[in-house]
């Protein structure tokens, strides 16, 4: 089955909290696994309805909330108004660039910022769980 860890993931968490999978959880699932990127619960909706029409947006909110939950994906405020949602588990960590003119958003990575973040959290005496950085400015289209 593709996506068998993820998969297990969230039966462990529908389990602990004395839920049943159900096929149209298992539809929400695979179609977000299977689209990269950042994504809407409006956008989500429009895939899934391909494969199951009878599926509501009041469905996908839940799902998603459940596999941000369990740690399957992770919800975005990006400043435009807008909730996206991107993947986690299975994913490395990356800071967001989002561009306030076109919306475009970029992901980057930098072991230097990392390190530096790592260094503030410890003097600040803050033990780091994790982190998201999103950087708001133009970009190079726009500027």
């Amino acid at each position: 089955m593709a996506f068998e860890k993820e998969h297990k993931i969230l039966d462990g968490y529908l389990r602990d909290k004395g839920l049943k999978q159900s096929a149209q959880r298992r539809d929400i699932l695979n179609a977000f696994l299977k689209t990269e990127g950042h994504m809407t619960v409006e956008d989500l909706h429009k895939i899934v309805k391909r494969k199951n029409p009878s599926i509501g947006i009041a469905t996908i909110y839940r799902a998603l909330k459940m596999f941000c939950e369990c740690g399957l994906c992770r919800e975005l405020r990006l400043g435009d108004g807008m909730i996206r949602y991107e993947h986690k588990y299975g994913h490395a960590h990356h800071d967001h660039f989002t561009c306030l003119k076109c919306n475009k958003l970029i992901e980057a990575t930098d072991p230097e910022i990392e390190r530096l973040q790592e260094k503030l959290a410890r003097k600040m005496g803050f033990k780091l769980q994790g982190h998201l950085l999103i950087l708001y400015g133009l970009c190079r289209e726009c500027k």
